[in-house]
C-alpha cells in the first residue's frame, strides 16, 4: 500500500471525493490522516489504526450528533452514498470520513491563558454529554485500570529477569509499588461520558479560542478524576514525555481549573467529592503511565522510539518511566498548593 495516497476504491465510496486531490495530513501516531479537497470543500479521510474496529464511527456519530444539537463545534461523519460510516479496505482496516474543522493543534500549552481557554472548552464538551444516552459500541476495556497495569509491570519483571535494564527498573518499580499502596481506589467515582484522551494536541484553537475537540476514537466511560487527571498530567507538564526530570506547572493547573470552573461551577459540577479527588486522580495518572513505560522497557513493545537518541525501545520506555515518576514526585510536593486552586474553581 502507498502510504502517501488513499486508495482509490475508499475514495470511489464518495461522489465528492473521488479522485479529488489529497496530502498526509497532522502528526498523529494512531490513524493514518489525510486532507481531502472534495467538491464540496475539505474533508478528512482517515486509515484507522488496528486497535480501533469500525464499530467506533457509530460511536463517533452518536455523541457528535449529540453534541451538534447542543450548539458545540464537532467533527461530523461523512457517511459513503450508500449510507455508511466506514469503508473496509483491502487489508480489511476500515477508513472513515469526517467533515474538516479549520483550526491549528499545539503539542504543549502555551501559557496560562492558552491552558484558562483549553479547560473552558473541555467544560463545555463534558456538560453537554452530561446528558447523552448512549450505550458504546467501541469499549477500551481497561484503558485506566490502574491495578492492571501494575500487574503487567511485576509480570514483565519476573518475564525479563536477564535484560539488560532489569536492576534499573526494578529499582525504580519497588518504589512506585509503595506508593500506589497510598493512592486511593478512583473506581468507586461515577462514569461520566468522557472524551478519553484530552492531550492537548487534540484541542483545536482558532484565534486564540479553543473551538473543539478532535481525535474521537477514545469516547466513552470514565471517571472525572481520571479523565481530568490525564489532561492536566499532560498540560502542565511542558517538558514532555521524553525527559528524565518533569516537573508540574502549578500556574497552568491554576489557569486550567479557572477556565473549566468558569463554564461548569454554575452547573454544579463536577460533584464535590470528583472535584476533590482531581489530584488524586492526576497523581494516579502518572503513576500508571509510569508502570506502563518500564514495563514497556523491558517487553520491549512499545510502537516506536527515537533511534537517534536511543539504542533500543527499552532505554528510550525506562526514561519515559522515569519522567512520570518524576512527575507523580512532583504532584505530591505540589500537592496542598494544586488541592487549593481546585477548591478555588470547583469548590461549593
Amino acid at each position: 500500500m502507498d502510504d502517501a495516497r488513499i486508495p482509490a476504491q475508499v475514495l470511489s465510496r464518495y461522489r465528492d471525493l473521488a479522485d479529488q486531490p489529497h496530502r498526509r495530513f497532522g502528526t498523529g501516531l494512531d490513524n493514518r490522516t489525510f486532507r481531502v479537497e472534495g467538491r464540496g470543500g475539505p474533508v478528512i479521510v482517515q486509515r484507522l489504526h488496528p486497535v480501533f474496529a469500525g464499530t467506533v464511527n457509530e460511536d463517533i456519530e452518536a455523541v457528535t450528533a449529540h453534541l451538534s444539537s447542543k450548539g458545540l463545534v464537532t467533527p461530523r461523519p461523512v457517511r459513503c452514498d450508500d449510507g455508511a460510516l466506514w469503508v473496509e479496505g483491502a487489508d480489511e482496516r476500515p477508513w472513515r470520513a469526517l467533515s474538516c474543522i479549520e483550526g491549528e493543534s499545539f503539542d504543549r500549552i502555551l501559557s496560562p491563558a492558552h491552558a484558562r481557554e483549553a479547560g473552558r472548552l473541555v467544560a463545555r464538551f463534558h456538560l453537554a454529554v452530561a446528558d447523552l444516552a448512549h450505550t458504546y459500541r467501541h469499549v477500551r476495556v481497561g484503558v485506566h485500570d490502574t491495578a492492571k497495569h501494575l500487574a503487567g509491570l511485576r509480570r514483565a519483571l519476573q518475564d525479563h529477569p536477564g535484560h539488560r535494564l532489569h536492576g534499573e527498573v526494578a529499582a525504580l518499580a519497588a518504589r512506585l509499588f509503595a506508593e500506589a499502596e497510598r493512592l486511593p481506589d478512583l473506581s468507586r467515582m461515577p462514569a461520566r461520558h468522557a472524551h478519553g484522551d484530552l492531550k492537548i494536541s487534540n484541542v483545536l484553537f482558532r484565534e486564540d479560542r479553543a473551538v473543539c475537540l478532535v481525535d474521537l476514537d477514545t469516547l466513552g466511560l470514565m471517571s472525572w478524576p481520571l479523565e481530568m487527571g490525564d489532561a492536566l498530567r499532560s498540560w502542565c507538564n511542558s517538558n514532555g514525555e521524553d525527559v528524565h526530570e518533569a516537573t508540574v506547572d502549578s500556574a497552568i493547573f491554576e489557569a486550567a481549573l479557572e477556565g473549566y470552573g468558569e463554564i461548569a461551577r454554575p452547573a454544579a459540577f463536577p460533584s464535590r467529592e470528583e472535584a476533590l479527588a482531581l489530584v488524586d486522580g492526576l497523581a494516579t495518572i502518572c503513576l500508571e503511565l509510569a508502570a506502563r513505560f518500564l514495563a514497556d522497557a523491558l517487553a520491549e513493545t512499545y510502537f516506536g522510539f527515537d533511534a537517534s537518541r536511543f539504542p533500543a525501545r527499552g532505554e528510550h520506555n525506562l526514561l519515559r518511566g522515569r519522567g512520570q515518576w518524576a512527575l507523580f514526585q512532583s504532584v505530591a510536593r505540589a500537592r496542598p498548593e494544586l488541592e487549593a486552586s481546585v477548591l478555588r474553581a470547583l469548590g461549593r
